[in-house]
């Protein structure tokens, strides 16, 4: 039995802020840490359940973040960047259940360090529904048959999981007070929580059914700038919908996940064009 634990950091217990989640703060090596403590008891707890194959994607910003040697040695990691499937390399048809760990809510939406994908997203839409990193990637999963069966993350992220995904279980780590602070479980109760989870939805796995995946998925991205768009406008057969915002229609869960991509690292250059111009001042 192949396991996948798809595992980020924004949702961790113990972090709340920019300077735990990007590399270069203060925090972020104890965010590291905490992070990988996470993806361990998840590994353990699938385990547990009498998984013969657990693979771990690193799914946070550069995605090179977990600390290899804190994990139990039967993991397989998948580190590093850009990956083809981003949040989701590693999954396979045939695995028995995804597992998402530190995970947060969407742009646009109250928690913990809530965005989706890149901080030049105000919002994601396909099928005209607002969507997140936890809705886009249970999607793709449920293309291969591969039900979610864990979400952990703040209590906000887990509320939006119970209500999107059937038979899911969850662990709220913390509560959101606010965009940059929250009410956090100690480290050694969000890990004891998140291993027993674990093992639950792994050992009950043959429960859980996917949520359909439509045919034609009509995705709708708004920009937090015109520039940023303008670069994201080079994907083929983009359409301009207003002054931010960009439509597209994809025929799979897979070139989904890719337009999203595309958009982040196209729409990453008039970040770096604004900040380049603020520093001069």
């Amino acid at each position: 039995m192949r396991v996948f634990v798809s595992i980020d950091m924004e949702g961790v217990a113990g972090v709340a802020t920019l300077d735990q989640a990007v590399r270069g703060g203060t925090g972020y090596p104890r965010a590291q840490e905490l992070m990988t403590a996470e993806a361990d008891a998840a590994v353990r707890g699938a385990f547990d359940a009498g998984a013969d194959e657990v693979v771990v994607n690193d799914s946070h910003g550069t995605m090179d973040n977990l600390l290899h040697a804190g994990l139990d040695p039967r993991a397989q990691v998948v580190t590093g960047s850009p990956k083809p499937l981003a949040m989701m390399q590693g999954v396979s048809e045939g695995d028995a259940v995804a597992l998402f760990v530190g995970y947060h809510a969407a742009a646009g939406e109250q928690g913990v360090l809530a965005h989706s994908f890149s901080g030049t997203f105000r919002q994601i839409r396909v099928n005209g529904r607002p969507v997140g990193e936890l809705e886009v990637n249970a999607l793709y999963a449920a293309s291969l048959g591969v039900p979610v069966g864990l979400v952990t993350g703040d209590d906000l992220v887990c509320a939006a999981a119970s209500k999107t995904l059937p038979g899911v279980l969850t662990v709220p780590v913390k509560r959101a007070v606010g965009f940059h602070a929250a009410t956090s479980v100690h480290p050694s109760v969000a890990t004891e929580r998140i291993r027993g989870a674990a093992r639950d939805a792994v050992s009950g796995h043959a429960r859980l059914e996917c949520p359909p995946v439509e045919d034609t998925l009509h995705v709708e991205i708004d920009f937090t700038t015109p520039l940023a768009c303008d670069y994201a406008m080079y994907v083929p057969e983009a359409r301009r919908a207003g002054g931010q915002g960009l439509v597209r229609e994809v025929g799979n869960a897979t070139d989904l996940i890719r337009l999203i991509s595309a958009c982040l690292h196209l729409s990453a250059q008039a970040t770096r064009e604004t900040a380049a111009v603020a520093a001069r001042r």
